[in-house]
């Protein structure tokens, strides 16, 4: 008979995980279960982390729109020790505009779902008062919805787990979430807010990184530094495709910036930005234009 008939406790099933796990033939996966404390615990050098994630009709925030919101926030020590998370703030938003049927694929959210469901700046700036940093998995992706949607987002320090974190000196490969969580060992249902805010923070975690340094312990090093801003002013158009592929974002000049390419780069890539541009894209000697970008300033089109 099928041993599906016969269900195992969960003590029977992780200890036969363990057994797998003993032998160099096999790797175990485990779905992501956080704890979660009922209080915020006090104590000094203990601060509280945001993290964010959304769901959207697009990938414009000029003209998308959010049509859910995931904000998980998480303790953790100054020392980059992460500590528990807290409850979760979830919630759905009916749009203005259609959702398309990938996005509808994708995150499983239809009409139906979004149907009457609403949520406010004014709830969201609330939840999100006590973050010391606020963190996405993509916070150039995340940051400017939620500054459209929620002012109170616009002055907050801002860290990416993405970009942020050298996942690379740990073994991973590749920085998508669902891949770097695969690779620590765990898996979690994808593509709904707060369960990729979980995922992330789990992530966050990971100590195997070297002098055992943790992933926040490196996030929080790398978003205290003062970050530059290179313009790629009167870029030749044919190579757009070039500055692209390397992270640059266009700014079209509405807002009074230069018209050009831009991109954020530590100060210790600066030079070899500034090089690049020069022999890859402009071909000769020329000045770049090149800003700071404080911690409140990062992965937003602002400044």
């Amino acid at each position: 008979m099928p041993v599906d008939n016969f269900p195992l406790p969960n003590r029977s099933l992780d200890a036969l995980a363990n057994r797998l796990e003993a032998s160099e033939n096999y790797r175990v996966l485990r779905r992501l279960r956080p704890s979660v404390l009922s209080d915020r615990p006090e104590g000094r050098g203990l601060r509280t982390g945001l993290f964010v994630d959304l769901e959207t009709t697009g990938l414009d925030p000029q003209q998308d729109e959010i049509i859910e919101i995931g904000m998980v926030p998480f303790i953790y020590r100054i020392d980059g020790i992460l500590l528990e998370t807290l409850p979760a703030f979830s919630r759905m938003r009916e749009p203005s505009i259609p959702v398309p049927s990938l996005v509808q694929d994708l995150t499983g959210l239809t009409p139906e779902h979004l149907a009457g469901q609403t949520v406010s700046a004014d709830e969201v700036a609330a939840f999100a008062s006590d973050a010391s940093l606020v963190i996405a998995h993509n916070a150039t992706f995340d940051r400017p919805f939620l500054e459209r949607f929620c002012p109170a987002f616009i002055n907050r320090p801002w860290a990416c787990s993405m970009k942020d974190v050298p996942w690379d000196q740990a073994g991973f490969e590749g920085r998508k979430l669902g891949h770097l969580g695969l690779q620590a060992g765990f898996f979690f249902d994808g593509h709904r807010a707060v369960d990729d805010c979980h995922a992330a923070i789990a992530l966050l975690g990971h100590t195997g990184f070297p002098e055992s340094r943790s992933a926040l312990s490196l996030l929080l090093e790398r978003a205290r530094t003062v970050w530059k801003r290179l313009w790629a002013e009167y870029a030749p158009f044919e190579l757009k495709d070039i500055l692209k592929a390397r992270g640059y974002r266009w700014n079209d000049g509405s807002d009074g910036r230069p018209k050009a390419w831009f991109v954020d780069r530590p100060p210790e890539e600066v030079e070899d930005e500034i090089l690049f541009l020069r022999t890859e894209i402009y071909q000769r000697e020329i000045d770049i234009t090149v800003r700071p970008v404080e911690a409140g300033d990062r992965f937003t089109s602002r400044i």
